[in-house]
């Protein structure tokens, strides 16, 4: 069956149009620099102004108590393509504060479950995903104002075979545009990855050409803040001829840029993502998850990590402490093995494969090696039990 895309059940409207010829600018280098500099100082001043004042006095002055968000989302492009969902062409809410994400300072924690989840005995995998901004507690001590896939921080671990049928849904119950970038997929994004508006739905089919393990991502504009806000996720595709037998893990690492609380809530900062230094990082959504709550294997397990990088920004330099990596699948697998590998990059939307064989007893680090990055929360725990 042919990759296709099936329309949302409201017609789209048509696309605004953009600030600049995009064909134009590729072939005129100084016009592109010029517009890249622009579009950036652009994101920072309209971040700057909206963060000079507090909401409630921006909704006083106004005279009225719509939210800032629901501003945006009511001037936002109907359905954009995504050239326009990639670049900065209309204004965003500096932090990820909505409605549906305040006032959730009684969240409860819960630890993300890194087990890679059995694939499926069918040749397709259907998949609905409901965009939601919710409230998420990612440390004891934080609670942050998320932009998610299914309510959480990453979003559903996804598990398929090389060449099946994913049959995709997204469902938009957000208060702004979100979208799907699947990077498991070879379809138009202009057509599959585009913008879903509040309340509305958008389906599209795919085969995974290659193995490996990939991550998915909102591609709505800007990227960096939806992506930025919590909306990622991985997908692995297992190659035609099955890996060995082993005890498999997924790991995506993030990073956290934060505002100041608001009613026991943090958001996620714009301008912070722009300056690119963050306060935390952490594998699956929680800083440090894996050091109070270790994972556990056993002497003579081969043990598989599947290490996605939705950054947004910085590299994973992925690193296990007293082990080495017997393989490592640079691409696809089965066909791209290294061996004998200390530590290896995963670059920033990025995805690969580590496999080590468990043959000593004892508390094992996994670390991004880059420590300034692990000592903020890319780091746990591998058990090996007797």
């Amino acid at each position: 069956m042919p990759d296709q895309v099936e329309e949302s059940s409201s017609p789209a409207r048509d696309t605004p149009a953009p600030l600049a010829d995009l064909a134009t600018i590729t072939t005129r280098p100084s016009n592109r620099r010029r517009f890249l500099a622009e579009a950036s100082a652009l994101a920072t001043f309209l971040a700057g102004c909206m963060r000079s004042k507090p909401e409630h006095e921006h909704e006083h002055e106004h005279g009225d108590t719509t939210s800032s968000a629901a501003k945006v989302a009511e001037h936002s492009p109907q359905n954009p393509d995504s050239r326009t969902d990639t670049a900065l062409r209309h204004a965003m809410p500096a932090s990820s504060s909505t409605p549906s994400t305040r006032g959730g300072g009684n969240i409860a924690f819960h630890r993300f479950d890194p087990v890679l989840p059995p694939v499926s005995s069918s040749r397709t995998t259907r998949l609905h995903f409901t965009a939601r901004e919710v409230p998420i507690r990612v440390r004891e001590d934080t609670v942050v104002a998320a932009w998610t896939f299914e309510g959480d921080i990453p979003g559903p671990i996804v598990h398929v075979r090389q060449g099946d049928t994913v049959e995709f849904t997204l469902t938009n119950a957000g208060s702004i545009p979100h979208s799907m970038d699947f990077h498991a997929a070879q379809l138009d994004p202009k057509v599959a990855f585009r913008s879903v508006l509040p309340g509305q739905s958008l389906s599209f089919t795919y085969k995974p050409k290659y193995s490996g393990v990939f991550l998915y991502h909102c591609g709505t504009a800007p990227v960096l803040m939806h992506m930025g806000s919590g909306m990622f996720g991985a997908l692995v595709v297992d190659p035609l001829t099955p890996l060995r037998r082993a005890k498999e893990f997924v790991l995506v690492q993030n990073e956290f840029y934060l505002g100041s609380p608001h009613e026991g809530v943090a958001p996620f900062d714009y301008v912070k993502m722009l300056a690119t230094l963050p306060d935390l990082f952490a594998f699956n959504g929680r800083p440090s998850q894996y050091q109070t709550a270790p994972i556990h294997v056993k002497r003579g397990d081969l043990v598989r990590f599947y290490v996605a990088n939705a950054g947004p920004t910085h590299p994973c330099a992925f690193h296990i402490v007293g082990e080495q990596f017997d393989t490592v699948y640079l691409g696809a697998p089965p066909g791209s093995a290294i061996h004998g590998v200390q530590t290896f990059d995963v670059a920033a939307g990025g995805g690969m494969i580590f496999e080590m064989q468990a043959d000593i007893p004892g508390e094992f680090v996994f670390v991004n090696h880059a420590f300034g990055h692990g000592q903020k929360g890319a780091i746990g725990v591998l058990v090996v039990e007797e």
